[in-house]
Order: C-alpha cells, then structure tokens, then sequence
C-alpha cells in the first residue's frame, strides 16, 4: 500500500499515526485494568521501562557519532551526580549541541 505525498496524503499518514498511537495508549489502560497489580507486576512494569530506555540508548553508544556518545556520557555522569533526570537530559542535550556544533 501506498500513500501519495501530497498534503491529502500526509494528513492521511497522521491520522493513521495517531489513531494508532490512541489505540495502544488506551488499549494498554483498557487491558491493565482486568490485571491486578501485585509487587511481582509492579516489579516487571518498572523493569520494563529500564529496558526499554537500554534499547534505544545502547545502539547509540555502539554506533553513534561523537554528539550521541557525548550526550550518553554526560547524562550518565549527571544522572549519579544529581539523582534528577532533566538536567541530566538537559545536560546531555546541551553536550550533543556543542560536540556538533564544534566538529
């Protein structure tokens, strides 16, 4: 299937999108509401979203440009330095900017 790129087209591809987005998002509430939460569940939600956060950010630090590594390494080092994560994403943005900017 095929989607023509005019404006008719791409607004087609976002509505798409979105009503996708929408039935994950709340089918995931609608599926979690029958699932009772106990520590063993609660364990594997939180565990999940680690994992998740790892495989994005490990083919970037194997495969990535000089920006990227310098982005993972200041994150890391602000992340355990401050325990709060937006400046430690602030930081990392920051770091990628001027690594790129500079080379």
């Amino acid at each position: 299937m095929t989607i023509e790129t005019t404006a008719a087209g791409i607004l087609a591809l976002i509505a798409i999108m979105t009503a996708v987005t929408l039935l994950t998002r709340f089918g995931g509430v609608f599926i979690m509401s029958f699932v009772r939460i106990n520590p063993r569940i609660e364990s594997f939600i939180n565990t999940m979203a680690s994992s998740v956060l790892i495989a994005i950010i490990v083919p970037m630090a194997v495969s990535g440009d000089a920006g990227a590594l310098a982005a993972l390494v200041v994150t890391a080092v602000t992340m355990l330095a401050l325990r709060k994560p937006l400046p430690a994403i602030a930081a990392g943005i920051a770091a990628a900017g001027v690594v790129r900017y500079l080379a």
